[in-house]
Order: structure tokens, then C-alpha cells, then sequence
């Protein structure tokens, strides 16, 4: 005879999502807990592929071995005690990017797939719906890392050529001089090419610091002491020379105030954006949230096609320094709380409420 349901029930709003989850069988949710059937007396990962039992039948628990102690078995459709295919594919790319990591030398498709066990075809797709880039993006990218490294200890630009793993100087230049911001020769002489306008003002939700190159707005930040932003500024670009703004940069200044009191107009200016690749799909993503609206963050994950890369999704949210221009302000956690923001959970939730209010009119600018 099956066990009997326990009491005990998880929040509501939690088990609206949980049951919405088991009827869609979604896979993004398996490792987050899992459900039993009264009737059956097994439990399942919330993407098992059985019909869907009925909804007063279903109890969730927090993990397997819950609801083993309370006498139910594991399903042998899905087998929620071993690993998910989706876990054993994120443990096999995690081992590639560990690879690539290691090498000298850059690892061709063919080598990383063999040493996962798959085609070259299928491995560069699952590689790049688990990590938002392709196999090479994610090595260029490690290697543009190594090149900064290397050319801020290294004598002189030819021996950073090198020692990043470049064997010659017209490849270098080619990947690194974007991905720097600068030649790399600025770089090591400290981006005196590189020259941000900036200057400091006051909104309602305390100061507002906003700098600019000639590409763009570099950054919007958000805090309670304006010296604390202008440090804050110092370490995001150090290598950059910064410059007091001008009147002529205290208007672009108002109109981020502007930004503060109706989020919902949207910015409508030019973005000088840096970032890897993933945070570029990340960030274009938020552009698309409609003011007053949300979207949690296994949401955005699913959107721009790498569902499992929740965690990493809030990391591009949590290093986004356009403050409100690029609305990281509208994703929140699964259970609708509004989880850990950069400028402060209280601005947060200024920011939402004044994007709800019925008289906001105008667009949501797009993040470039």
C-alpha cells in the first residue's frame, strides 16, 4: 500500500511553478526537487516523460532522499537518483572547457569531441547551448584573458605574444586590439588612447555617476556616496583616462536622472557596451522585458537558448554597469522575491514600482 501524503506543503506560489513544471516536463527544474504520486507510490524528476498523475495525487520534496524517507521509490522511467542526461552533458563540457583551459596550444573540435565520447556535430551544439558560445569563442575568449595577464608583466608586447600561446603577432593583434578596447601597446602603457567623460549628480535614489566614451555611455552606476562611484569607476577601468565632464555632458547627465524617475522611457542613447559574448546575449535579452514587467532568471536562460546557464545569467546581470538602461532591474528570482541587485534591493524596488505606475508613458530603449 503506498505511504500516506505528509502535511507538510511548500509554499504556494512555489507549488504553482513545481506542478506547471511537471505538466510542461521541463528539464530546466530537474535537480531543484522532486515529486511523488500517492497513487503509484514512486517519485519522479519533474521532466519524467510518464503521463502526469493527478494534481491532488502529487507532493513535491526538496530531494530524493526526502521522499525516500517518507517510503516512496524511485521512478524507473526517469531514475531521479542518478545523473539527468542534461548533468552528464554539463559535466562533459565542463571537462572540455577544463581542457581548453589547460592547453598551450588551442585543442581542435575534433580532439574535444573524441575525449567527450561524441560527433563533432553534436558536441559543438550541446558545448554551445551549455555555455551560450562555441567552442572557439570560449578558447579565444580564455586566451584574450592570458593576453592582458601577459602584457601587463610581460617586457615587451612580442614576449606577451608568446606566452599567451600566439605563434604570431598578425593573429594576435587581430583577436586582442577589440577585446582590449585598445591597441596592446595602450594597454601596457596604461590606455592613454582610451579617454572616458564622467561626472556625478543626484536623484532620487541617491547619486548617480554617469561616463562616456566617444563610442558611447560606458556607465550608469547607482550608490549613496558619489566618491565611492568615482573609486568604483577607477577600478572598472583603470587603464582608461578619466576626465570631468563639461556642461555640454552634464545635459547627457540629466537625461539618466530623467532615467531614474521614469525607467520606463527608456535611455534612447548610445551604449558603449564590453563584454563577453554570453553577456551580450544576456543583456540584449533584458532590452526585451516590457516596462513593469519581469522575468525570472531560468526565463532569460531559456530565451537566448541555454536553459541550464541560469547561474551564469544572473552573473551578466550582476556585472551589467549600464544602471537602468539595461533593465537587469527586471529579472527576479523563481519564486517572484526579488533577489541580490548591484545598486541595492531598495532601488530595486523603486524602480519596478515607478515602471508600474499607470502614468509612465514612452518606450523601452534597446541596450546596443
Amino acid at each position: 500500500m503506498p505511504p500516506t501524503l505528509p502535511k507538510k506543503t511548500l509554499p504556494k506560489v512555489g507549488n504553482e511553478r513545481r506542478w506547471a513544471a511537471v505538466v510542461g516536463r521541463d528539464k530546466s527544474y530537474d535537480g531543484e526537487f522532486v515529486y511523488s504520486v500517492a497513487t503509484t507510490g514512486v517519485y519522479c524528476r519533474p521532466s519524467c516523460p510518464s503521463r502526469p498523475a493527478k494534481r491532488e495525487n502529487v507532493q513535491y520534496h526538496e530531494s530524493f532522499a526526502e521522499a525516500e524517507a517518507l517510503g516512496f521509490r524511485p521512478c524507473k522511467r526517469c531514475r531521479p537518483t542518478e545523473l539527468s542526461l542534461d548533468d552528464h552533458r554539463d559535466r562533459l563540457i565542463a571537462e572540455a572547457c577544463r581542457q581548453i583551459e589547460r592547453s598551450e596550444e588551442a585543442p581542435n573540435l575534433d580532439a574535444l569531441a573524441a575525449a567527450s565520447g561524441l560527433s563533432r556535430y553534436h558536441f559543438h551544439r550541446i558545448f554551445k547551448e551549455a555555455t551560450g558560445v562555441t567552442p572557439k569563442e570560449y578558447e579565444l575568449a580564455h586566451r584574450r584573458k592570458r593576453v592582458a595577464s601577459e602584457l601587463r608583466r610581460s617586457a615587451t608586447v612580442t614576449r606577451a605574444i608568446y606566452d599567451s600561446g600566439f605563434n604570431s603577432s598578425s593573429r594576435f593583434y587581430a583577436v586582442t586590439a577589440k577585446a582590449l578596447g585598445m591597441t596592446p601597446q595602450a594597454f601596457r602603457s596604461g590606455g592613454k588612447e582610451t579617454v572616458l567623460r564622467f561626472a556625478v549628480g543626484q536623484s532620487s535614489l541617491g547619486a548617480i555617476l554617469v561616463a562616456a566614451s566617444d563610442k558611447g555611455i560606458s556607465a550608469i552606476m547607482l550608490g549613496d556616496d558619489a566618491g565611492q562611484l568615482v573609486r568604483e569607476l577607477q577600478d572598472r577601468f583603470p587603464k582608461a583616462e578619466l576626465i570631468g565632464g563639461d556642461r555640454a555632458f552634464e545635459r547627457v547627465v540629466a537625461r539618466a536622472v530623467g532615467l531614474v524617475e521614469k525607467p520606463a522611457a527608456g535611455l534612447r542613447l548610445p551604449l558603449d557596451v564590453q563584454g563577453t559574448a554570453f553577456q551580450h546575449r544576456v543583456w540584449r535579452e533584458l532590452g526585451t522585458i516590457p516596462p513593469g514587467s519581469t522575468a525570472t532568471y531560468a526565463e532569460i536562460a531559456k530565451r537566448i537558448g541555454t536553459p541550464r546557464a541560469v547561474r551564469a545569467v544572473a552573473r551578466a546581470c550582476a556585472t551589467n554597469a549600464h544602471a537602468i538602461a539595461i533593465p537587469c532591474h527586471r529579472v527576479v528570482r523563481i519564486n517572484g522575491s526579488l533577489a541580490g541587485y548591484r545598486w541595492g534591493i531598495a532601488r530595486k524596488q523603486a524602480l519596478l514600482k515607478r515602471e508600474a505606475a499607470k502614468d509612465q508613458k514612452g518606450g523601452e530603449g534597446q541596450p546596443s
